[in-house]
């Protein structure tokens, strides 16, 4: 399947995604976390896995169970093997694209955008270490449909 890098998209969908996960945490550390002497907040013990969990089930869970993130659902993106295969993702190649997206998003997103730009099916690092692509869904759709 031809891809292309939707540069554009890919970064609104991550924008969204991560400000919904940035939020949360945020709020959640507000709300149950314990403030110090100069006003910042901690949480530790079992509560501290709480933002991580929702990461997981943010990124992973959705992609994995509908098909797509929030934001890859609302931009028109999806997630799918290098290989073409009409299916969602694994848990593992979920799991293995969301766990460098700290790496793809240093400097900005600059690390993403010059392996998306060089690499002959546009992928990032995370998607070149779990084997998968990222498309259009409409074009995906149509895909399918021929």
């Amino acid at each position: 399947m031809k891809t292309k890098p939707y540069l554009t998209k890919r970064f609104l969908a991550g924008l969204i995604d991560y400000s919904l996960v940035y939020a949360f945490f945020f709020a959640y550390i507000h709300a149950f976390g314990t403030p110090n002497n100069q006003g910042e907040y901690t949480v530790s013990g079992f509560p501290s896995f709480v933002p991580i969990i929702f990461w997981g089930v943010m990124t992973i869970g959705l992609e994995t169970g509908l098909g797509g993130t929030l934001g890859n659902s609302i931009i028109g993106l999806k997630a799918i093997p290098k290989s073409g295969a009409n299916r969602n993702l694994t848990f593992a190649e979920s799991f293995k694209r969301h766990l460098l997206d700290p790496v793809d998003m240093l400097f900005f997103g600059l690390v993403a955008v010059v392996t998306i730009k060089n690499t002959e099916m546009h992928q990032r690092l995370g998607d070149i270490w779990a084997r998968t692509i990222v498309v259009d869904t409409k074009s995906y759709n149509q895909h399918l449909s021929v």
